[in-house]
Protein backbone atom coordinates (compact mmCIF):
# COMPACT_ATOMS: atom_id res chain seq x y z
CA UNK A 1 0.00 0.00 0.00
CA UNK A 2 1.44 3.36 -1.04
CA UNK A 3 0.87 6.12 1.54
CA UNK A 4 1.67 9.77 0.91
CA UNK A 5 0.76 13.20 2.23
CA UNK A 6 0.64 14.60 -1.31
CA UNK A 7 -2.36 14.61 -3.66
CA UNK A 8 -0.55 12.64 -6.34
CA UNK A 9 2.11 9.92 -6.54
CA UNK A 10 4.99 10.49 -8.94
CA UNK A 11 5.03 7.80 -11.61
CA UNK A 12 1.43 6.72 -10.96
CA UNK A 13 -1.99 7.83 -12.05
CA UNK A 14 -5.12 7.65 -9.93
CA UNK A 15 -7.69 5.59 -11.81
CA UNK A 16 -10.34 5.36 -9.09
CA UNK A 17 -11.18 7.16 -5.86
CA UNK A 18 -12.63 4.91 -3.16
CA UNK A 19 -13.30 7.58 -0.53
CA UNK A 20 -12.07 8.97 2.74
CA UNK A 21 -10.52 6.51 5.17
CA UNK A 22 -9.55 7.10 8.77
CA UNK A 23 -8.00 5.51 11.80
CA UNK A 24 -7.78 6.66 15.37
CA UNK A 25 -6.72 5.68 18.85
CA UNK A 26 -7.32 7.23 22.25
CA UNK A 27 -4.51 6.87 24.76
CA UNK A 28 -4.24 7.81 28.41
CA UNK A 29 -1.12 8.94 30.17
CA UNK A 30 0.68 6.43 32.37
CA UNK A 31 1.37 7.53 35.95
CA UNK A 32 5.00 6.36 35.71
CA UNK A 33 5.48 8.32 32.50
CA UNK A 34 3.91 11.37 34.13
CA UNK A 35 6.31 11.26 37.06
CA UNK A 36 9.30 10.81 34.76
CA UNK A 37 8.07 13.67 32.55
CA UNK A 38 7.72 15.94 35.58
CA UNK A 39 11.30 15.21 36.62
CA UNK A 40 12.58 15.69 33.07
CA UNK A 41 10.81 19.06 32.96
CA UNK A 42 13.12 20.23 35.73
CA UNK A 43 16.33 19.39 33.87
CA UNK A 44 15.19 19.54 30.24
CA UNK A 45 15.48 17.00 27.46
CA UNK A 46 13.32 14.61 25.53
CA UNK A 47 10.31 13.05 27.24
CA UNK A 48 11.01 9.55 25.91
CA UNK A 49 7.95 7.98 27.51
CA UNK A 50 5.68 10.38 25.66
CA UNK A 51 7.65 9.99 22.44
CA UNK A 52 7.10 6.22 22.63
CA UNK A 53 3.41 6.73 23.40
CA UNK A 54 2.95 8.98 20.36
CA UNK A 55 4.91 6.60 18.12
CA UNK A 56 2.70 3.68 19.20
CA UNK A 57 -0.42 5.80 18.70
CA UNK A 58 0.58 6.87 15.17
CA UNK A 59 1.38 3.27 14.22
CA UNK A 60 -1.93 1.95 15.53
CA UNK A 61 -4.03 4.71 13.92
CA UNK A 62 -2.20 4.25 10.60
CA UNK A 63 -2.78 0.47 10.65
CA UNK A 64 -6.50 1.04 11.20
CA UNK A 65 -6.67 3.52 8.32
CA UNK A 66 -4.81 1.17 5.98
CA UNK A 67 -7.08 -1.75 6.93
CA UNK A 68 -10.09 0.38 5.99
CA UNK A 69 -8.48 1.33 2.66
CA UNK A 70 -7.72 -2.31 1.92
CA UNK A 71 -11.36 -3.27 2.65
CA UNK A 72 -12.42 -0.71 0.02
CA UNK A 73 -10.07 -2.27 -2.54
CA UNK A 74 -7.57 0.60 -2.61
CA UNK A 75 -3.85 0.16 -3.23
CA UNK A 76 -2.84 3.65 -2.05
CA UNK A 77 -3.87 6.43 0.31
CA UNK A 78 -3.12 10.00 -0.70
CA UNK A 79 -3.33 13.35 1.09
CA UNK A 80 -2.74 11.74 4.51
CA UNK A 81 -3.04 14.01 7.54
CA UNK A 82 -2.67 13.54 11.30
CA UNK A 83 -4.60 15.38 14.00
CA UNK A 84 -4.75 15.22 17.78
CA UNK A 85 -7.33 16.30 20.31
CA UNK A 86 -7.85 16.10 24.05
CA UNK A 87 -10.65 13.73 24.93
CA UNK A 88 -10.58 14.15 28.70
CA UNK A 89 -8.03 15.12 31.30
CA UNK A 90 -5.08 12.80 30.81
CA UNK A 91 -6.29 11.22 27.54
CA UNK A 92 -5.80 12.27 23.94
CA UNK A 93 -6.92 11.04 20.54
CA UNK A 94 -4.59 10.64 17.60
CA UNK A 95 -6.51 10.65 14.30
CA UNK A 96 -5.20 9.98 10.79
CA UNK A 97 -7.17 10.34 7.57
CA UNK A 98 -6.67 10.37 3.83
CA UNK A 99 -8.24 9.45 0.51
CA UNK A 100 -8.20 5.80 -0.54
CA UNK A 101 -7.47 5.39 -4.23
CA UNK A 102 -6.52 2.84 -6.84
CA UNK A 103 -3.37 3.75 -8.74
CA UNK A 104 -1.49 2.27 -11.65
CA UNK A 105 1.94 3.07 -13.04
CA UNK A 106 1.86 5.92 -15.55
CA UNK A 107 2.23 4.94 -19.17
Amino acid sequence: MIVTNTETIVGYEIIETKGIVQGNTVRAKHVGRDIAAGLKNLVGGELKGYTELLTESRREAMQRMLAQAQQLGANAVVNVRFATSAVTSGAAELYVYGTAVVVQPSS
